[in-house]
Formats: C-alpha cells, structure tokens, sequence
C-alpha cells in the first residue's frame, strides 16, 4: 500500500507558505497616515459652561487600506475668555482657565463619502468620514468631567477637500463633531480644521 504521507506533507507546506505569503504582504502594507491642525472655538451657548472658549491643537489619522479602518488621535488646548464688569465676555481677556484633552477613535471603519458631514463656505467636493464612540475623551489628562466611564461620547470626523485634478488638494480639512455628553463641553457645532500633509492624497482612491 502506498503511503499518503508525502502528498499531505505538500499540501500543508503549501498552506503554510500561503499563509506566510499572505501575513507578509499584510505586514508589509503600513498605515497610510494623515496629520494636521486644529484652530476653532465654541460659540456662547447656555449648555457649555463658560463658554466661549478658543480651540487649539493638533491630529493624526492612521488608515489601514486592507482592513478599511483607522486610529484617530486629536491633541487640543482650550481657554476661555474674562468678563466685563457687567458680565459679558470680554475678547480682550483671552487664556481664563487653560486646560488640555486628548480624543481617540480606535479601529474605526471608514465611510467613503461625506454625507452629514458638515458644509464649509467654500464647499468642498469630495472626501470620507469616521463616526463612533470614542476610545478617550480627557481633560488635563483624566477621563473628562463631562464624560461617562467608560466614555460614551460620540465624534464624527470628516476629511474633505477638492477634486482630484491639477492644483487641488483631495485631502485638504477636517470637521470633528461630538455628541453625547461631550457636547456640554465641546458643543455640538462641528468644529474646524486643515490637513497638514496633503502628501497623502492617494489615500482613499483604491478602495
């Protein structure tokens, strides 16, 4: 009787290198990353507490094509403003109660269109979306005051620009907008700001 052994031997050697093959090609496709600048501020409202406040900061997204996700991070200052001996807010007397927070979106998938993504006056054409709860919402380091435990916040954020033709930039703004408990923060208007690697802009055009 001839034995199977060698051809059950081939077979899972050729499993094997598949699967190798396969996590190799995997592994050898980094991130493809985007970063820029935050630079907004909250309106006067009745439910954000010492509001107005002035928003600073920075961001980054990593997408992982193979996967259609990605990690997002922002990295924001805010203060507030003083007021007038009658109460009002006085522009001229920035910095009042300087505090930091950190976001995170983790393993998001991404939505490669821009609908309920908020309208620039300059309108832009084209672009993709994140949305979900987010991972970290924190003030001056610890989880927010304004968030639950764990967070329950939502934020979606909105990577738009132009078309993709000559002298355009198809990655060129981002609009974050929270919701939930967030908002008695932040807001819930959507909040501004640019892409600072336009570099990027082949992401999203293979999928």
């Amino acid at each position: 009787m001839k034995s199977k052994t060698p051809t059950s031997a081939a077979r899972v050697l050729s499993l094997l290198l598949l699967v190798s093959g396969t996590c190799a090609l995997a592994q050898g496709r980094s991130p493809q990353h985007l970063s820029g600048l935050i630079n907004d501020y909250t309106p006067q409202l009745a439910t954000v507490k010492g509001s107005p406040y002035e928003m600073h900061g920075q961001w980054s997204m990593d997408i992982h094509p193979e996967w259609a996700s990605a990690d997002f991070i922002a990295d924001m200052t805010m203060s507030s403003y003083g007021r007038t001996a009658a109460g009002a807010v006085d522009p001229t007397q920035p910095l009042v109660n300087p505090h930091t927070h950190h976001i995170k979106l983790t393993n998001m998938r991404i939505k490669w269109d821009m609908t309920g993504c908020p309208p620039w006056g300059t309108p832009t054409l084209q672009g993709f979306q994140l949305n979900g709860t987010v991972s970290l919402a924190t003030g001056n380091g610890s989880n927010g005051a304004f968030e639950t435990d764990p967070p329950t916040s939502t934020l979606q954020v909105c990577i738009t620009g132009g078309d993709d033709i000559k002298f355009s930039v198809t990655n060129s703004n981002i609009t974050m907008v929270f919701g939930g408990p967030a908002t008695m923060h932040f807001g819930p208007q959507a909040i501004h700001g640019v892409v600072r690697k336009p570099a990027s802009d082949t992401i999203g055009k293979d999928r």
